[in-house]
């Protein structure tokens, strides 16, 4: 926008130079020819009063080179009764042109080398008429034309120059308030909730950071609200918990008994990281910075002897593999447990009892990927199972646990996918970017997804 009104007014200004100066500059040139032979016209008067009086030549000499310079002054004495022609001084003008202005009686000028000459007709005492010729040099008549041009041409720029000054004071008054916009715009994309935008510039983009910034006070408000809710629905499960926690403490022994009580206190800590989260504003999950993570193995282990206890109670075979070894993960224990709780939830849930499922940990050179696979009936539409908050409708369902997996697998710049697992039913495949800050190529990605895939697609037999 700035350089457009920059070129919108150097062409205007340009232009209106242009239609003033070359006009004035014509007129300037006029005034110097009609000055010139103005000075011409007088210097021949000054010979009249003299013709009138007397051809003499002599005499006349002397008035001529008293009346201007000597080579720029002619007379021209036809002949008479008696006496011959007398022409005194330079003539340059040709007899044609002289003997025209003395039949005509007028004034009229006549092109010679090196300039103009006028000739003026002039009446002597005895009745004829004498010619005086002025020779009016070519300097003379531009005299003073190129110098206005020159003052002329400056001007114009200057005027240009000026212009353009203007307009980019102009353009930055119209631009900067719009550039603050785009930057609040972004600042307030990218999650930072205190961008605001000064109020100030013309009027429409005066109103558009009104606007702007109560929009974004908006935004706020909907969030603290959001975030308020969110605190206040996780503080109503306290009381449920409570219950729960004392139930379980009346279980006495044993081993069903000790991991009633450990998901009773994982969910009471769940709770209390919600409300937490929820009041204070920040993410649950922050991107992991160098050194972070936890060792994936590990919390696969830990949450398949959680789960293997409810596995064994309906009946289930289950595998875990690629466990044996440490597998570093750039995600949170906490996150990295919650996702895996949501999708053996799903197996749980949506499958009957008796159905096998198993648990593969495969640790690459770029990512590590964990497949948790089923012999159930599978997901007929796995990009519906995808979308936040659809569910499948059964009773327990809120459809935020593939979401929740999904979003902690981008968070690394991985991602999930769904298809058929080798047992017959579902493979929900986790990929964990192992440098989520600068991706692989998208085709070695591929590359490297195939032959990790093609790893885990060969058949095993559950124990």
């Amino acid at each position: 926008m700035r350089w457009a009104l920059v070129k919108v007014c150097v062409a205007v200004t340009t232009m209106v130079v242009v239609a003033f100066a070359v006009p004035l500059g014509l007129v300037i040139k006029e005034m110097a020819r009609d000055r010139a032979f103005s000075n011409a016209e007088r210097e021949a008067a000054a010979i009249a009063p003299a013709l009138s009086i007397t051809t003499d030549r002599d005499q006349l000499e002397k008035v001529v080179a008293s009346a201007g310079p000597g080579d720029a002054m002619a007379v021209h004495i036809p002949a008479g009764d008696g006496t011959k022609a007398v022409d005194i001084g330079p003539g340059r003008a040709p007899a044609r042109d002289i003997e025209t202005t003395r039949r005509l009686g007028r004034a009229s000028m006549a092109e010679v080398p090196g300039g103009s000459a006028l000739l003026q007709p002039t009446a002597l005492s005895s009745g004829d008429i004498a010619v005086v010729e002025v020779y009016v040099p070519e300097s003379e008549v531009s005299n003073g034309v190129a110098t206005a041009w020159a003052v002329l041409a400056v001007v114009g720029v200057a005027l240009v120059v000026g212009s353009v000054a203007v307009a980019d004071r102009l353009g930055v008054r119209m631009v900067q308030p719009a550039q603050r916009l785009v930057e609040g715009a972004h600042e307030l994309g990218e999650g930072r909730l205190a961008a605001r935008v000064p109020e100030e510039g013309p009027t429409e983009l005066r109103l558009a950071a009104v606007a702007f910034n109560s929009m974004a006070d908006q935004v706020v408000q909907l969030l603290a609200n959001e975030r308020e809710l969110a605190a206040d629905l996780s503080h109503r499960l306290r009381t449920p918990l409570t219950v729960l926690r004392l139930n379980a403490a009346s279980l006495g022994e044993g081993p069903a008994a000790e991991q009633t009580r450990a998901a009773v206190a994982q969910l009471e800590r769940e709770v209390d990281t919600i409300i937490r989260t929820a009041r204070e504003a920040k993410p649950q999950t922050a991107a992991a910075g160098p050194g972070a993570g936890c060792d994936a193995a590990e919390v696969v282990r830990g949450r398949m002897e959680f789960w293997s206890a409810l596995a064994e109670d309906e009946g289930r075979k289950w595998r875990v593999a690629g466990v044996d070894r440490p597998v570093r993960t750039p995600v949170a224990r906490a996150d990295l447990a919650a996702a895996l709780d949501a999708l053996l939830g799903n197996v749980f849930r949506h499958t009957p009892e008796g159905t096998a499922f198993a648990v593969d940990v495969h640790n690459g050179e770029d990512a590590v990927i964990v497949l948790v696979s089923d012999a159930g009936p599978g997901i007929l539409d796995p990009e519906a199972a995808m979308a936040r908050g659809r569910g499948s409708g059964s009773a327990g369902s809120t459809g935020l646990g593939l979401d929740i997996v999904r979003r902690l697998a981008e968070s690394t710049g991985g991602d999930v996918r769904i298809g058929s697992s080798v047992l017959g039913g579902t493979e929900v495949r986790i990929w964990f970017q192992l440098d989520g800050r600068a991706p692989v190529r998208r085709g070695h990605r591929v590359r490297r997804r195939r032959a990790l895939v093609s790893t885990f697609n060969r058949p095993r037999s559950l124990p």
